[in-house]
């Protein structure tokens, strides 16, 4: 399996050969190979930061001479007119590396500042906010980790790493008993112990089945009503993680997340947030 920096190595690989293919030719027709100079990131919205890291790596692979200076870094909140860094170096890599590194810095800062947002307002209860895999494809790692800048938990990082037996698993399995004896088997015969099962109940009935048979770690609420949540929870009563997921927004988080729930996914923290503000101008 590969690493994270090996992911992130290949998608930075990938996002120049789409965007620059056989030349940047605006650049190379009118700035001399040899010119040099520095731009700066100016921050034209608040939010929260995030990206920086990967910004650096970003540089440092199209040109390893350019030298950035960060005067803020992931996670610290940003207002208009902040600098969060200057590069310096020659001048067509600055303007070559300039609409990738401002793609992943507007994503991520844009996935950061929503997720702090979520938080805020589930401050003084123990329910933290997941993310989802409902990520933009071969970015995932970033967006991710932009969700736990922003002070979020990461869900699972994909299929590999926790069993999540949800209504198609369940159904496809013969039901709630069956589908819960076939993953521990499976993690015992695989030698995946230590692998967390969570499944997905979609009422108070499969629940109970689910209470009968244990052996996961976490039951999803899957499009329960507040008060069937608050219900589910009292039923539960510790046994289990919870977590509550389906049509959850922003101004429905705080009420879910009074009902005791351990956890809320929200899949637009990544499906459908918009990008922080910023650009990289010549200085």
């Amino acid at each position: 399996m590969k690493s994270y920096d090996e992911l992130i190595d290949e998608l930075i690989e990938l996002s120049f050969a789409e965007d620059i293919g056989d030349g940047d030719h605006t650049t190379l027709c009118c700035i001399p190979a040899d010119e040099m100079g520095k731009s700066q990131l100016i921050i034209k919205e608040e939010g929260i930061l995030a990206g920086v890291e990967v910004a650096l790596k970003v540089f440092k692979k199209f040109d390893p001479e350019l030298k950035t200076t960060v005067y803020i870094n992931d996670g610290e909140k940003v207002k208009p007119g902040d600098i969060a860094f200057v590069t310096e170096g020659k001048v067509q890599s600055l303007l070559q590396t300039e609409r990738l590194m401002l793609n992943i810095m507007q994503r991520m800062s844009g996935i950061a500042t929503t997720t702090a947002k979520y938080m805020a307002e589930l401050e003084g209860l123990k329910t933290k906010v997941l993310d989802t895999r409902k990520t933009t494809p071969g970015m995932r790692m970033l967006e991710k980790e932009a969700a736990k800048i922003g002070g979020g938990v990461n869900h699972r990082i994909g299929l590999f790493d926790m069993i999540l037996l949800k209504d198609n698993h369940v159904d496809f399995s013969g039901g709630i008993k069956n589908a819960i004896l076939k993953a521990n088997e499976y993690i015992k015969a695989n030698n995946k112990e230590g692998m967390k099962i969570e499944i997905e109940v979609r009422n108070l009935n499969e629940l109970q089945q689910v209470l009968e048979v244990g052996n996961v770690d976490r039951i999803m609420l899957d499009n329960f009503t507040p008060e069937l949540t608050k219900e589910a929870v009292k039923i539960i009563n510790g046994r289990f993680e919870t977590e509550s997921s389906g049509g959850i927004t922003f101004a429905t988080l705080r009420q879910y997340g009074e009902c005791g729930v351990d956890y809320i996914s929200v899949g637009a923290l990544t499906h459908s947030v918009n990008g922080l503000d910023m650009s990289f101008k010549a200085c």
